[in-house]
């Protein structure tokens, strides 16, 4: 399954201006931070670096699971689904990921 291309329209829209670079992963898209992977598209999901303890805590949101595409989840990540993706909770998402990426050393 192709990834959405017009949620990833929307996520470079709202980051437009952070100074990200997107770059094409899991067979969707990444936007990396400093080097640093913070957002993206895979299918038909955002996907978000959120770290370890908030990705668990935001596992009991609706439309949220783990991030787990080979059947081992990635740490720290989470995946929305499209329904959980409304204009302001795609702010407030990408808000949260980025407090998280910018604390990290760059790459």
């Amino acid at each position: 399954m192709p990834y959405d291309t017009d949620l990833d329209q929307r996520l470079s829209a709202a980051i437009a201006g952070w100074g990200t670079t997107r770059k094409k992963m899991f067979g969707g898209t990444c936007h990396l931070l400093s080097g640093n992977m913070l957002c993206g598209v895979y299918k038909d999901f955002l996907i978000l670096r959120l770290g370890e303890e908030p990705a668990r805590q935001a596992m009991s949101r609706p439309h949220v699971k783990p991030f787990d595409i080979t059947g081992r989840a990635m740490k720290g990540w989470v995946m929305v689904a499209k329904p959980g993706v409304t204009e302001e909770a795609l702010q407030a998402w990408l808000a949260e990921a980025r407090r998280f990426v910018s604390a990290l050393p760059p790459k």
